[in-house]
Formats: structure tokens, C-alpha cells, sequence
């Protein structure tokens, strides 16, 4: 089931879609984020790949395990290499903390990657100096 979430207000906001199969995760992100930014928010790589195509959000934080048949760096992979997706901003946060799990993920061209468990400060950090 995808959820999300688009702010009314009438000024132009850069969208964020924050991508995890734990609630506690998507929850805290909006907690952090929302004041600033748009959310979209979606529980698989499959209901995020629906939303990226039809939002373009500025930024994506991306779980990599997922349940469903596609898991984050496979979604990274598709953004990456298609050429509408290609400029979006990806923040990989996830509970692997192998130096060849983020190394992995910075060959398919993340822009960066947050260990669980993260501060989110420091990801709110980072998604400002993104996008101002």
C-alpha cells in the first residue's frame, strides 16, 4: 500500500518521496522534513518506482530491503539510468553498514548513505544542503 503526502500551501516546495517498509522511519522523516519540503512517502521500491515516474520528486531516501519484488539498489539502478529520473537526488538509508554495502550503492551513483540507526538531524542536514 503506497501512502503519500502533499502539502496545500500555495508556495512552490521541492518534493521529497522517503521510501521504508518501517512506519517508525517514514514517521520520523515527516517529523523532520515536512516543515520544509513536500513528502510523498511509500512502504516498496515497487509503490516508490509509481510515484518517482509521476512526481519527479527532487529527492529520494531510499531503504534498500523491502519486501516486494524489487528492492532499493534496484530501484536506484532504474532512476539512475533512465533519462527523465536520472537528476534526482538519492540518499540511501539503510540498516546495512558494510563499507561494501555503501560502496555498492555509491558505484550505482547514490549521493549518499545513512546507517540505521541514523540521526535524523543529520539526514535533515544533508537534505537541506541538497537542495538549497
Amino acid at each position: 500500500m503506497t501512502q503519500q503526502t502533499i502539502s496545500t500551501t500555495s508556495a512552490r516546495r521541492d518534493t521529497i518521496l522517503v521510501v521504508d517498509d518501517n512506519p517508525d522511519v517514514c514517521r520520523l522523516m515527516r517529523i523532520v522534513l515536512s516543515k520544509k519540503y513536500d513528502l510523498l512517502v511509500a512502504n516498496s521500491a515497487t509503490a516508490a518506482l509509481e510515484l518517482t515516474k509521476r512526481h519527479q520528486p527532487k529527492l529520494i531516501l531510499l531503504d534498500i530491503m523491502m519486501p516486494g519484488e524489487i528492492d532499493g539498489l534496484q530501484l536506484l539502478d532504474f532512476i539512475k539510468t533512465d533519462s527523465t529520473l536520472q537528476d534526482i537526488i538519492v540518499g540511501m538509508v539503510s540498516a546495512r553498514g558494510q563499507t561494501a554495502d555503501w560502496l555498492d550503492a555509491r558505484i550505482r551513483a547514490a549521493n549518499a548513505y545513512f546507517v540505521k540507526p541514523f540521526s535524523p538531524l543529520q539526514v535533515a542536514a544533508w537534505v537541506d544542503s541538497q537542495l538549497q
